[in-house]
């Protein structure tokens, strides 16, 4: 083992984008706001329809000559079992209105606002090019939908003129395009042969700018990272990531009076003015944290819905000029929201010494692998559990679903802001991602999504500044490790811990 002071840091390689890999960045092309959002519709219903019915035709082959498929749901014939394809509406009376908020505006104070949206009430609609219709049945009790999924349904018209359904056929995985070898044929090596593991850190909601004690507990990440605390076991695993993805909210959200009118009426807290309780220039302290980090290994910044950002999706990178000297290191990236990256990791390492020295050695032991990330910073997800039960459905399961819908963000643009791009739905998936994180989650979870001999390890970065949790994925395998830094008096889940004043800081791993 490498002494502390000597220690190889591994490198991975980021790789250009091919013609399948998703694009987020708005061109000149599609910068204008003057398209309606119905082509939007139109565009993911073409882009899907080919992969639905491949699907749909396989599933029912053995079905009568006569169940055949009708193009256009208002052909569909009373009482003759077909099936059909088209865009699910769901028509739900709890949904917020943006009208109804426009004109509570200027009546009586808006009630507060709901955590969910679904009621008995909601009716599942059917729609495409031609019309819409509505959709009846069992399985719609032991499925959940959202606005905006392209599906397939097999069933019949009814006298009242509903489609009862019998079974849903969604597109499912799009293919995997990295052809990988797997790397369990290196495990019949000797171990000096085997591939060294390189880990990919994602962390999520640093919040600068909110409580100063939470100063003390980002640092104990950048010094974590940098190898500079912790054991020798704790820096052999630092020496060990590649990069660093931060999945949006870097910002504390700071709240302001928009009303000049009432703001004598309106309660203040008292020393307000004298004790802020937030920084005064926290992208000044953010850009501090990012040149340390970026001096040591690459970082990859993904905007949030907290973050001085456009708030329609996709949002578009940072400006680097905010982020002073950090931006002269070409290992830091402003990154989209959501952004698509490819990482080759098993060539060089970086040797680093005590003194700050770097050299580049090979490492031929080392196959290289290909892995592809797509990275968001939660939105999506988070709009659509406000749309769905809770139980069955989790932050977790829908993650998932998005993969088995090839749709990031279905609800966009119904529930969800996002730009009005005219010629292509960049929210498809035209491929899976071997790993597919999403950030500003209110808890930790992983899942292994695919079949028996590929799948997409699906990960949920909840806020650090809350958790104290950083997330490292190993490129090779894609386990997944939980890092939890506590500090004194931080509360994680529902225990307190360190309130003990001789103990300053621990490190917690879990390992999925």
């Amino acid at each position: 083992m490498d002494s502390p002071s000597h220690l190889t840091r591994c490198v991975s390689t980021l790789l250009p984008p091919t013609p399948t890999s998703l694009s987020f960045a708005i061109d000149d092309k599609n910068k204008s706001y003057r398209h309606q959002y119905s082509n939007l519709y139109f565009t993911r219903l073409a882009m899907l329809r080919r992969p639905v019915m491949e699907r749909a035709s396989a599933m029912w082959k053995d079905l009568p000559a006569n169940a055949a498929h009708v193009p256009r749901v208002l052909d569909v014939v009373k009482s003759k079992l077909c099936w059909i394809l088209g865009t699910v509406y769901i028509e739900m009376p709890l949904k917020p209105n943006v009208l109804e908020d426009l004109g509570r505006d200027y009546s009586i104070p808006p009630p507060p606002p709901r955590e969910k949206f679904y009621s008995n009430e909601d009716s599942v609609m059917l729609e495409d090019e031609s019309g819409r219709i509505k959709l009846v049945g069992e399985p719609l009790t032991s499925t959940r939908l959202v606005t905006g999924v392209i599906i397939a349904v097999l069933g019949m018209e009814t006298a009242a003129g509903d489609f009862e359904i019998v079974d849903i056929c969604y597109p499912d995985l799009a293919p995997f395009t990295e052809m990988n070898v797997s790397s369990d044929k290196t495990m019949d090596l000797d171990d000096n042969s085997l591939p060294r593991d390189e880990y990919l850190a994602i962390v999520s909601g640093l919040s600068i700018g909110g409580t100063p004690s939470a100063d003390a507990h980002i640092q104990m990440i950048v010094e974590y990272l940098s190898g500079e605390t912790g054991g020798p076991d704790d820096q052999m695993l630092a020496s060990q990531i590649t990069r660093l993805i931060i999945a949006g909210n870097s910002l504390c959200q700071v709240y302001g009076d928009n009303d000049d009118e009432d703001e004598e009426n309106r309660p203040r807290k008292a020393n307000s003015a004298a004790q802020p309780s937030f920084s005064t220039n926290p992208s000044v302290v953010l850009s501090a944290y990012l040149h340390d980090l970026a001096s040591t290994l690459p970082v990859h910044i993904l905007p949030g819905a907290n973050d001085p950002a456009g708030v329609i999706l996709p949002q578009q990178p940072f400006p680097r000029a905010m982020f002073g000297k950090a931006a002269g290191f070409e290992t830091f990236r402003c990154e989209t929201n959501p952004v698509w990256l490819r990482i080759e990791c098993g060539g060089e390492s970086e040797h680093v010494t005590a003194n700050g020295a770097s050299s580049s050695n090979s490492t031929s032991n080392s196959t290289p692998l290909i892995r592809s990330v797509l990275a968001t910073a939660g939105q999506p997800v988070l709009d659509m559990y406000q749309y769905l039960p809770t139980p069955p459905s989790t932050h977790l399961s829908i993650t998932c679903s998005t993969l088995k819908w090839r749709h990031m963000a279905p609800t966009a643009p119904d529930t969800l802001w996002c730009h009005p791009f005219r010629e292509k739905d960049p929210f498809v998936l035209q491929e899976t991602p071997d790993l597919y994180v999403v950030g500003g989650m209110p808890e930790f979870g992983t899942e292994l999504v695919g079949t028996p001999t590929r799948k997409c390890r699906v990960v949920l970065v909840p806020s650090f500044s809350e958790t104290g949790c950083l997330v490292l994925v190993n490129l090779r395998t894609l386990a997944v490790r939980c890092v939890k830094f506590v500090v004194a008096g931080m509360v994680i889940g529902e225990t307190e811990t360190l309130r003990d004043h001789g103990s300053s800081a621990q490190i917690h791993f879990v390992d999925k």
